[in-house]
């Protein structure tokens, strides 16, 4: 049985160049089109923000959301382990070979993750939410949604937002509202979310309040 293991870990490791997802076609020019949008999509909550990257057409392949795919591909390297909700070995090898990351199972160690189905993903304290003399360790989330304006209608107050605004991710288990109103009190400590549906997406920073009921 540990010799199976071994070698099962061994073959996750070998990358499967023969259906390799490609990346951005331009990268430097993708990479920063796309981390400006992510910085507006938290500089204005609640915003549908589109994520017009270069991807190659065997992309969706993945089951991952364009706009997750080509987030990683832009923010992903060497220093910031991965961790992907879903066993994904196209997404895991697309993710290795185009930016460098590890990979991790380990909720806790990871930079960046992303969740395919938010109805069973982990709870948000599993996650890294920095520490008071280093809140910027805290995991930055990708959760795949059904839609990003057609769920039930919340109401977000904070930076970036005048006065309120409603804003209607669906396919979000009504647990995660509580389970990120539960981190308020370790701000400036929190974990910065992207709701993520086709080439769109939508940010949410730990420093919006969204009212729950």
């Amino acid at each position: 049985m540990h010799a199976v293991n071994r070698t099962n870990r061994t073959d996750r490791m070998i990358i499967d160049m023969a259906s390799l997802l490609p990346g951005f076609r331009d990268v430097v020019h993708d990479s920063q089109a796309v981390f400006r949008a992510l910085l507006d999509a938290l500089a204005r909550p609640g915003s549908i923000v589109s994520i017009d990257a270069a991807l190659g057409e065997t992309a969706p392949r993945a089951r991952v959301q364009r706009a997750a795919f080509a987030s990683l591909l832009a923010l992903a390297d060497y220093s910031t382990p991965v961790y992907l909700h879903d066993d994904d070995r196209a997404l895991g090898d697309a993710v290795r070979f185009h930016t460098g990351a590890p990979l991790t199972a380990n909720r806790a160690q990871a930079v960046f993750a992303y969740v395919n189905d938010a109805r069973t993903m982990p709870s948000l304290d599993s996650f890294a939410a920095g520490e008071p003399e280093s809140p910027e360790n805290a995991a930055t989330l990708f959760i795949q949604v059904d839609s990003l304006d057609a769920g039930t209608p919340l109401t977000w107050r904070g930076p970036g937002i005048r006065e309120a605004r409603t804003v209607a991710i669906d396919g979000l288990p009504p647990r995660f509202w509580h389970e990120r109103a539960a981190l308020a009190a370790l701000f400036p400590c929190g974990i910065d979310c992207y709701f993520v549906a086709g080439g769109s997406l939508v940010g949410l920073p730990r420093t919006t309040h969204v009212e729950v009921n």
